[in-house]
């Protein structure tokens, strides 16, 4: 019968190893689509964990629908105690243990959660690099534009949360009861936003320190939250920045 590598040329060809090479090389492709649009947006998973991702389920698709080529003999046969075997048991397990990946992704800021956009990106390019790896090209490359015109679209016609921005202040103020009145009307009557968490910290001087995490449109132009901040009387000193 041979050695176990002659057995497994004589069921693939150079002509499907390079077809294999071809897939996974289209893997990468398309997983650094997605990945680039991400990056662009200063996302956590950039260009090299889509690729990453991508290319390693296709592999894993691979390996899932060829691997058992040589556990077969003459007549169609198999070896005794793999008789039945699931082929789809790999690609099966890929949609599983992605989902731990994309979970690290997901993080809590405040009263927002950010990742969610990104993890699910990463299983739908976990499930492209499946789709290259089985062989579906038109159909893995047709996912992976609709996936980066989905993404480019909601970000340039942002609807719901997708609308807002969480945005942190770090407030030292004078008069700390005066302040968060006029604060928290001004920021619901002028910009439109509330208060997601807030944490105050009492000086030694009498002054009070603000932390709070501000939920509001991205609309909203930074340069008049520094005006506001500049020209109310009762701020001694603010830092702010986005966090979401």
């Amino acid at each position: 019968m041979g050695t176990l590598y002659e057995q497994m040329i004589s069921y693939f060809e150079w002509t499907h190893l390079l077809e294999f090479f071809l897939r996974i090389l289209l893997a990468g492709v398309c997983g650094a689509a997605i990945g680039l649009e991400r990056a662009k947006r200063l996302k956590e998973a950039g260009i090299r964990t889509h690729i990453l991702v991508c290319i390693g389920a296709a592999l894993m698709m691979i390996v899932s629908k060829y691997a058992f080529a040589d556990l077969s003999v003459e007549g169609g046969g198999f070896f005794p105690g793999i008789d039945g075997a699931d082929a789809s048991r790999i690609a099966s397990q890929v949609v599983t243990g992605i989902s731990f990946l994309g979970a690290g992704i997901i993080f809590k800021n405040g009263g927002s959660i950010k990742g969610l956009t990104t993890a699910a990106g990463i299983w739908a390019t976990a499930g492209i690099g499946l789709g290259v790896g089985a062989g579906l090209y038109v159909v893995s490359i047709f996912t992976t534009v609709v996936i980066m015109t989905i993404q480019i679209l909601l970000h340039r016609f942002a609807i719901g949360n997708d609308a807002l921005v969480i945005q942190t202040f770090i407030i030292t103020v004078t008069d700390s009861a005066r302040f968060r009145a006029e604060f928290e009307q001004h920021l619901k009557e002028v910009w439109c936003g509330q208060i997601t968490d807030h944490r105050v910290t009492k000086g030694s001087n009498e002054s009070t320190t603000f932390s709070l995490s501000v939920r509001m449109p991205k609309t909203v132009p930074f340069d008049d939250i520094v005006d506001y901040m500049e020209s109310h009387p009762y701020i001694t000193r603010f830092d702010s920045h986005s966090a979401g």
